[in-house]
């Protein structure tokens, strides 16, 4: 009895072996086969004044699909692939805003406009589809950061993994059999958390001064000049938006000029009888909120001391024209509190210094546009342009310094030790180029942050670094990227036949084993109801 009562254990722990094998392989027959695993960055999730824009999912867990699709389709459990050339603005808006059911998007970017890319716009390129890329682009931004889209959307790269996955989706949808949990098909799958706020993000200030000479007994304060320029950018992907030219250009021609005068006024026979103030200000895209605290942090006698101040914003794409704009701060106190800016000069209106913006720009940029995002790579910037801004700027400052105004003289000639470095300019502009740089997600004490300092240090005498709670009415959400998998499935029919196929397999194995190893009586007992015990009666 004992030992009847083992074998039946033994036989019972091969079919619970055998069971733990078949779940196994039905889990595996759906995502057994992994495509590929991508990189994508997903749009922007913020609240302006509470009112929510962005993407405001962010897990995936659906089937793939391309353009086109049948009208009335439902796509609710679809994430649809689109290569950005071939993105119909017009349809996709008309998509959006008729709130119409989307499992989620995937938008595939050109591979030039990564920050991989080494390559940059040449003077005179504007005719070989660079522009209206770019303008494509800005377009397409523009669309996704001021709508709020209730389901993910996401970007990427095109390489050869993933747009191989796209024509084998389109393949199928073309045959009329679109991926579904039915038909089978590629799936993509985002595990990631839902996005949480943002808490408290901050902004950070950096300032170096280069002291002018006081000529002997003078007690008066110098003048001081200040140069500016803010370094952060947003877009429609935070971890894209590396504004190369919006405003990395215009940090790097900063810092070009405080090296440039840091040799002069290392030396007492040429250092000038004004006060060169540098400051690099976050904030930018948020009414220039760095720039308010950054003045707001100095005293009376520093304000009053500033003879004027030029800001530099986008001068790293331009041929023939660079603005300079001006303004005049209004009158009204309460109008002044409100007033909204739209170049970085204005707030230094606001406090009544004289104050100009240079940019290639020839108007003010409407909110949250033309701030470094996907439109704004080291694909579409010219070093060169860069040089030439610096060297206008510092040769019209050194005039003015100097009193050399109305002079053919030239301080920063070229072939001097006082030129214009392109490298210097090229290798700072590449690494602007790569380096995302939305200040909600730049932490204080980021490697961005700190090489910024140290740089100006390099330069600058009596660095400091402000950091401020960023005021105002934005709040941002986390998850700016994720590794996107992409499985290729099986349909239903073809995992039933599969399954089926295994079950018979390994019935007919265990049914073997038992009759070759046990004997027939033992594989029928197996399936022998138990006789009842009856209960005898006292």
């Amino acid at each position: 009895m004992a030992g009847s009562k083992g074998r039946e254990g033994e036989m019972l722990e091969s079919i619970y072996s055998v069971l733990a094998l078949v779940f196994i392989l039905v889990a595996c027959v759906e995502l057994g086969d992994a495509a590929t695993v991508v990189d994508v960055y997903r749009l922007i999730q913020y609240d302006l004044a509470g009112v929510p824009f962005g993407s405001r999912l962010a897990s995936l867990n659906h089937h793939a699909g391309s353009l086109p699709f049948a009208p009335g389709a439902d796509l609710s459990r679809t994430v649809v692939i689109i290569p950005f050339r071939e993105v119909n603005i017009t349809f996709l808006r008309d998509y959006i805003m008729q709130r119409q059911p989307l499992g989620g998007l995937l938008l595939l970017l050109p591979q030039n406009i990564s920050s991989e890319s080494r390559e940059e716009a040449e003077e005179g390129d504007r005719n070989n589809g660079k522009e209206l890329i770019r303008s494509e682009l800005a377009e397409l931004e523009k669309l996704l950061v001021h709508v709020n889209i209730p389901y993910p959307v996401y970007f990427a790269f095109e390489d050869d993994k993933i747009t191989a996955v796209l024509a084998d989706v389109k393949t199928n949808d073309a045959t009329g059999q679109p991926a579904t949990a039915t038909t089978g098909g590629y799936k993509l799958v985002v595990s990631t958390p839902e996005p949480k706020k943002l808490a408290s993000p901050t902004i950070t200030n950096i300032q170096g001064w280069l002291p002018g000479l006081k000529a002997d007994g003078d007690v008066n304060q110098l003048p001081t000049i200040a140069i500016v320029a803010s370094y952060d950018t947003f877009g429609a992907a935070p971890a894209l938006s590396v504004g190369s030219d919006s405003n990395g250009s215009g940090v790097v021609a900063l810092l070009e000029i405080a090296r440039l005068f840091s040799l002069l006024y290392s030396n007492p026979k040429t250092r000038g009888r004004y006060n060169l103030l540098f400051g690099l200000t976050s904030g930018g895209p948020y009414n220039y909120n760095g720039t308010f605290k950054w003045l707001q942090s100095f005293d009376q006698r520093l304000r009053e001391s500033i003879d004027y101040a030029i800001c530099l914003n986008s001068i790293g794409s331009w041929d023939d024209e660079l603005w300079i704009h001006v303004s005049k701060p209004p009158e009204n106190a309460y109008i002044k509190q409100v007033f909204e800016v739209a170049w970085e000069h204005e707030q230094f209106s606001k406090s009544r210094v004289t104050a100009v913006t240079l940019s290639e720009l020839s108007v003010a940029p409407e909110l949250l546009e033309s701030t470094g995002g996907l439109s704004d790579s080291r694909h579409f910037v010219n070093g060169i342009a860069v040089s030439r801004s610096v060297k206008l700027v510092a040769e019209s400052l050194a005039r003015h310094i100097y009193g050399h105004q109305g002079k053919n003289i030239q301080i920063f000639a070229d072939g001097s030790s006082l030129a214009v470095n392109p490298f210097y300019i090229q290798s700072w502009l590449d690494l602007m180029s790569q380096t995302p740089r939305v200040a909600p997600f730049l932490p204080k004490n980021d490697p961005f942050i700190l090489a910024l300092k140290k740089e100006l240090a390099d330069h600058t005498a009596e660095v400091n670094v402000q950091h401020e709670a960023l005021d105002g009415i934005f709040t941002f959400y986390d998850l700016t990227k994720a590794s996107l998998n992409i499985y290729q499935v099986a349909s239903v029919t073809f995992d039933l036949l599969l399954l089926l196929v295994l079950g018979s397999y390994l019935i007919i194995l265990f049914s073997f084993l038992v009759i070759t190893t046990r004997g027939l009586d033992d594989l029928i007992s197996l399936f022998r109801r138990p006789p009842s015990r009856k209960v005898k009666m006292a």
